[in-house]
């Protein structure tokens, strides 16, 4: 496997320095992509980058993931227009060790395979060194000029932001520049790859290489495009609307709709660059998506393969399964199969309300449905509804209004689902 063939039929190359694709084609080469723990979760923003480092490391190379926890302390001004926020030393040693298990389901970190990949915290070089030694060893070799010329430094100093850029954030090209010379020296890394915006930030590295080492020292730059959301925004952790990597903040119910729900023309995209699979089953796909569009065959096929591999292929049936709850002919015991924030997922939106278990259990269905709460809006209605089986509790027809709703009734010890015909759904809460 070619890696930046690769990269190019899936659409996942965006610049290279001159040199970089001789350099794959000749030896096994070591490359990083470095990552900010400014949270304890990735996001799809951040997939792009690391399958490229699952791809590089299925190629025949050397995967280093950096995990910043000493430039987290400072906030890559990249395509910012206001500073972060910054983090203590323990949110960020707990976001990296969260990092680092989300890390495994993607690149093999444990086999005694000459390229098995590595995971480093630049933190660990960093947290001794002395502002003085870095002015003197790191700030001589690359002039305020070269810095100024960056992208990220000229849109921040041209009235984008609205505090200008400070002197912490100034340095940070600096530091990530570091990292790579640091990767050089003791792991033998010739290669830092990441996203387009991260471009500059590379390119500094490779020149302070060659700074400190000698014009001989062969140091390269790749980087991916930013993926963008339908509304051409990028995936990231300020936007509205991430999609996590982590089931606290998307459950996979969700993170599999996310993918359901994209356009034909961003399922061919995407399918290229978040899955695994190869260039002649994707033609295939996409050829049998195209002559039936309303199957969403791509769709579906992109939602199996990413849920599995961020999460689990028990999630993805979960997910599955709960996809079929609001439209499809599921049962009890469906709704029964979900945690509480998978069913959350599934009904939000719909219309909730909120009683006590004294309001709620020994009453009469009728009572609690058409009185306490204004799932139907009469008695009458309810009844007459039910007569026809447009009535159902929990997925299960309410032939009987008077029946009495008991404990066992409750999901998750907690909730009652009605259903008012074929599209109507109500929540009900039910507090302790």
């Amino acid at each position: 496997m070619n890696f930046v063939d690769e990269l190019r039929w899936r659409g996942m190359l965006h610049q290279m320095m001159p040199g970089t694709e001789e350099l794959l084609s000749r030896e096994r080469v070591t490359a990083y992509v470095g990552i900010d723990p400014t949270a304890d979760s990735l996001h799809i923003g951040h997939l792009c980058s690391v399958m490229m480092l699952r791809h590089f490391q299925r190629a025949g190379h050397k995967p280093l993931a950096l995990v910043g926890g000493a430039t987290g302390m400072i906030g890559d001004p990249s395509g910012k227009s206001a500073e972060r926020n910054l983090l203590t030393e323990d949110v960020l040693r707990h976001n990296v060790a969260c990092i680092q298990a989300q890390l495994s389901h993607f690149l093999d970190f444990g086999s005694d395979a000459p390229n098995a990949a590595e995971l480093v915290n630049n933190y660990d070089w960093m947290k001794d060194f002395t502002f003085l030694a870095f002015a003197r060893d790191v700030g001589k070799h690359i002039t305020v000029n070269y810095m100024m010329a960056k992208d990220s430094v000229k849109k921040r100093l041209n009235g984008e932001a609205r505090d200008g850029l400070s002197f912490t954030e100034f340095t940070y090209q600096l530091l990530q520049g570091y990292d790579f010379l640091h990767l050089y020296q003791t792991k033998g890394c010739k290669l830092q790859m990441g996203g387009s915006d991260q471009w500059g930030n590379i390119t500094t590295g490779t020149e302070l290489i060659r700074r400190t080492l000698g014009p001989e020292a062969d140091a390269y730059a790749l980087t991916c495009p930013l993926i963008t959301k339908a509304d051409g925004k990028k995936f990231g952790k300020t936007e509205q609307g991430n999609v996590w990597l982590d089931k606290r903040y998307t459950t996979p119910y969700r993170f599999y709709q996310f993918w359901l729900n994209v356009s034909d023309e961003e399922a061919e995209r995407y399918i290229k660059i978040f899955t695994s699979l190869g260039r002649e089953e994707i033609e295939a796909l996409v050829a049998e998506h195209r002559a039936d569009p309303g199957r969403r065959i791509l769709q579906k096929r992109l939602g199996e393969e990413v849920t599995c591999m961020v999460h689990s292929r028990a999630d993805y049936e979960t997910a599955l399964e709960a996809s079929g709850i609001l439209f499809g002919k599921a049962t009890k015991e469906s709704l029964l199969k979900l945690d509480e924030a998978t069913l959350l997922s599934v009904f939000e939106g719909v219309p909730q309300f909120e009683v006590t278990r004294d309001q709620a259990l020994g009453q009469k269905a009728v009572d609690l449905f058409a009185g306490t709460t204004q799932c139907f809006p009469s008695k009458g209605e309810m009844r007459k509804l039910a007569q026809g089986g447009g009535v159902s509790l929990n997925k299960e027809k309410l032939a009987q209004p008077d029946r009495i709703i008991e404990s066992s009734d409750l999901l998750n010890g907690k909730y009652l689902l009605v259903q008012r015909g074929k599209k109507n759904y109500y929540l009900i809460i039910v507090k302790a």
